[in-house]
């Protein structure tokens, strides 16, 4: 048995030398044409690196994961999505940037896009959250079409379907909601965004933005903050509030006990000036901190008044946008007023300019689609 275990290691010892000769001789050669061997290497791994990517490039498309089948349209890093519990109160943090669609629409304009990029772009440590009506509830797919593929690609970006009766829940609001013939209203989309607004800010607080907003800066720094939009008025398509605050809470009261869905801004812009004047007993309104909120000045997030919304889209040097913006954080573009008027891309209109800078995603796609309708009319 000994003299068996003796010869098995016998041969082992044999058969590792010549496998050792065997490594030794190519190594000799290696080390004789060093120029040659190096190139050789380098050309194997360029070749192994090409096979790689050609069978990336050419897999099943219904093996690729999630984000691939979203962003198939538009260049991305990745995608997010998480929910909000709108039934469970302010979240830990009040540093969400909220966007709400009170009607069934479910195809974003640029605008819309431009609204929420610009919103990411510049909060993004922030959870930008779209919340839309027309969206399915539960965890399914987003429609097809392009801007939501766009606006997936943000990290920070959170697209969600709207339950108006979970939200209302457990506010002044909850009540009003249910009346039978609020529907008929003539201003009831508006009225519906206007409850939204104030009732997103007292239960969670953070900030409020209309979709035809385009955001320059970051918004943090302006808490419990609201926007005049000139010597009579102030407006709600920016609100800025810490989460249970008493100044929205006055404003879901005055909603309910001065309600009247037949006044066009009634419920919106008159509604906050009602409020303001009264929380700092006021006649007339300026800009102005009073009792911990401010009134910003119009320059703040209202640098066009809205009698002058033409002048987005006139064209401006850069020193002039420069000047015009040094103090803006971000810009109303007044869409009821200016949507149906047509904006030339590329152009130096100032929105064109706004467009370019602040959200450059969505200038691209609409650089694309105005070359593409181009080459139609030719």
């Amino acid at each position: 048995m000994m003299m068996a275990a003796l010869r098995e290691q016998a041969l082992a010892g044999e058969r590792m030398f010549r496998m050792s000769s065997c490594l030794l001789k190519p190594t000799r050669v290696v080390l004789s044409h060093k120029p040659w061997t190096l190139f050789i290497f380098i050309f194997v791994f360029v070749s192994l690196t090409y096979i790689k990517l050609s069978w990336s490039v050419w897999e099943d498309p219904k093996s690729r994961s999630p984000l691939h089948g979203l962003c198939a349209e538009i260049s991305c890093a990745h995608y997010v999505h998480s929910s909000l519990n709108i039934a469970a109160g302010p979240s830990p943090s009040t540093a969400n940037v909220f966007f709400v669609e009170t009607s069934e629409q479910t195809t974003p304009s640029y605008l819309f896009s431009c609204s929420v990029e610009s919103a990411a772009r510049t909060h993004p440590a922030s959870r930008v959250v779209v919340l839309m009506k027309g969206l399915p509830k539960g965890n399914v797919s987003l429609p097809k079409h392009w801007a939501f593929s766009l606006l997936s690609c943000f990290p920070n970006v959170e697209i969600q379907s709207l339950d108006l009766t979970e939200l209302f829940s457990g506010t002044p609001l909850e009540q009003w909601y249910l009346r039978p013939q609020l529907h008929r209203e003539p201003y009831f989309l508006p009225v519906l965004s206007d409850a939204c607004r104030i009732v997103l800010m007292w239960k969670f607080g953070g900030i409020y933005l209309d979709t035809d907003f385009i955001v320059l800066k970051n918004l943090q720094n302006l808490t419990n903050a609201l926007g005049i939009q000139d010597d009579k008025e102030l407006n709600g398509a920016f609100l800025s509030f810490k989460p249970k605050h008493k100044f929205m809470e006055l404003c879901m009261q005055d909603f309910v006990q001065n309600y009247n869905g037949w006044v066009w801004g009634h419920q919106g812009p008159d509604l906050l000036t009602r409020v303001f004047k009264k929380w700092c007993s006021l006649r007339t309104i300026t800009s102005m901190s009073c009792k911990g909120v401010s009134a910003l000045a119009p320059e703040a997030v209202y640098p066009i008044p809205w009698q002058n919304w033409k002048k987005l889209f006139e064209a401006v040097s850069a020193s002039e946008l420069h000047k015009l913006l040094r103090n803006t954080y971000a810009v109303h573009i007044w869409n009821k007023l200016s949507h149906r008027t047509k904006l030339e891309i590329p152009s130096q209109a100032l929105l064109a300019q706004l467009y370019s800078q602040f959200c450059p995603a969505t200038y691209t796609k609409m650089k694309e689609d105005s070359e593409e309708l181009s080459k139609r009319a030719v």
